[in-house]
């Protein structure tokens, strides 16, 4: 099993947008077969070096995750993150 999980900066931190963003990235799982289980939380304590929202996603394996970056859904959802991001983080590992 692969981990994919991302970070999100926010480049306006508005309950508006933080609500949009979750929705979209929630409906990847109902687009994407591949992905296996999905989880966005909205970070809710405030630090330096704390991130606005995350998203771990779970895949079957590299091949999975891989096939997930290019599908049309995702990169679709994809153009709509660019346009209220700041920065991004990831993580990706086996277990």
């Amino acid at each position: 099993m692969v981990k994919h999980i991302v970070f999100f900066k926010l480049k306006d931190k508005n309950p508006e947008v933080e609500k949009e963003l979750q929705e979209k990235l929630r409906s990847l799982k109902d687009h994407i077969d591949l992905l296996k289980d999905i989880e966005v939380g909205i970070n809710f304590k405030e630090s330096e070096r704390a991130y606005d929202l995350a998203l771990v996603t779970v895949f079957e394996n590299e091949e999975d995750l891989a096939a997930y970056a290019t599908h049309p859904y995702h990169l679709d959802v994809l153009k709509y993150i660019k346009t209220v991001i700041s920065d991004t983080k990831v993580v990706d590992f086996k277990y």
